[in-house]
């Protein structure tokens, strides 16, 4: 059973320090005191208090998220984390208003894991365009709006079903800077999501490498501070560079990469005039892939979504994998099938609460 934790916290956002040391009694226990929780804060403000009456803690069947938000003080952030495999999301009711309630500067604040709430983005639920149920837009990290994301729209399912009182399996349609996507809640809790059609012509990815295989790039030799790597790139709403090692090696071993060392430079490459989301990916067979991923925007994540949807098209078309995969990635797997027959990609995963939390803006 998910615990929930509603944490009101008075100091100024950019005073504010703390981490918590682990989410998993948030998620595992039934029931929790408030000293078991503050033992699991570490404090790095000397000035900084918390008091039992500061905070509220309840399981997530008392502390819902519909409730929860209806509160609507002036200059007070209601929100509820979420994650899905670790890829985490501050998620906001924005469903009277076209426009966030954050800014790109304060998402970046909140996002900060030492000085803010800590999150790899701020996702808003906003009034449904073009006839569409509901608007999902996202603000990263760094402050960038990324077209889409694909661990974010599957809890942004969550959040909506939460919001509504939605029950058993459910789907709706949902606008995103990557055009319709459809979520589909199953039975078990897992989000299904028709991520629609990849898109491979060059120019559309966007990246300035030549196409090499009727109008995309596969295989093709990337240089990237003097290594030759081989690539191939989707986007899937938003860009994707997908490899499976360099030039003539053999299969890659992920966890042996330096990231952080190697992923800014893909990123902010000169042949991807928009930067680029990065998956470095290893073959165990033909219906399992693993991955490492390097988003634009956010550095290394635990997951992502739209990502792993890139590497079971890129697999397929270098003939390395079937079109249904189990893709590992380092918070979890994921689901992906491409279907032949619709050319749709259709991700499945899970999405979970966090916590509720409410802070200053």
């Amino acid at each position: 059973m998910a615990i929930a934790a509603a944490i009101s916290l008075s100091l100024p956002l950019q005073t504010r320090r703390f981490s918590v040391a682990s989410a998993a009694p948030l998620r595992s226990t039934s029931s929790l005191h408030f000293d078991s929780l503050r033992s699991n804060l570490s404090l790095k403000n000397p000035n900084f208090r918390v008091s039992a009456t500061s905070m509220s803690i309840g399981t997530a069947d008392k502390i819902s998220a519909a409730s929860f938000l209806d509160r609507r003080e002036s200059g007070i952030l209601h929100f509820v984390k979420y994650h899905g495999l670790g890829n985490d999301f501050i998620l906001v009711d924005n469903r009277d208003s076209s426009e966030p309630r954050v800014t790109p500067e304060q998402a970046v604040k909140l996002c900060d894991r030492n000085f803010g709430i800590g999150a790899d983005g701020v996702i808003f639920a906003m009034p449904g365009i073009n006839g569409t149920d509901y608007t999902m837009r996202i603000f990263n990290s760094d402050g960038s709006e990324p077209e889409m994301c694909g661990n974010g729209v599957r809890c942004f399912a969550r959040f909506i079903a939460e919001l509504e009182n939605l029950h058993g399996k459910q789907s709706f349609t949902v606008h995103t800077g990557a055009g319709l996507i459809v979520p589909e809640i199953q039975d078990d809790g897992k989000v299904k999501v028709d991520m629609g059609e990849p898109i491979l012509k060059a120019s559309d990815v966007p990246t300035k490498l030549p196409a090499n295989k009727d109008q995309a790039v596969v295989k093709s030799d990337l240089d990237v501070d003097g290594v030759t790597w081989s690539v191939t790139c989707v986007s899937m709403g938003n860009p994707h560079c997908v490899t499976f090692g360099t030039k003539g090696s053999q299969n890659l071993t992920v966890d042996e990469l330096n990231l952080a060392a190697i992923g800014p430079k893909f990123e902010h490459h000169e042949m991807f005039p928009a930067r680029t989301n990065t998956e470095f990916v290893e073959v165990f067979s033909r219906s399992h892939l693993k991955m490492r991923v390097w988003e634009r925007g956010a550095g290394a994540t635990l997951a992502c979504g739209t990502g792993a949807c890139a590497v079971v098209v890129a697999a397929v078309l270098e003939g390395r994998a079937a079109r249904s995969c189990t893709v590992d990635l380092p918070g979890g797997p994921l689901e992906i099938e491409w279907r032949e027959d619709d050319n749709h990609i259709y991700m499945t995963g899970p999405a979970e609460v966090v916590f509720y939390g409410s802070v200053p803006l």
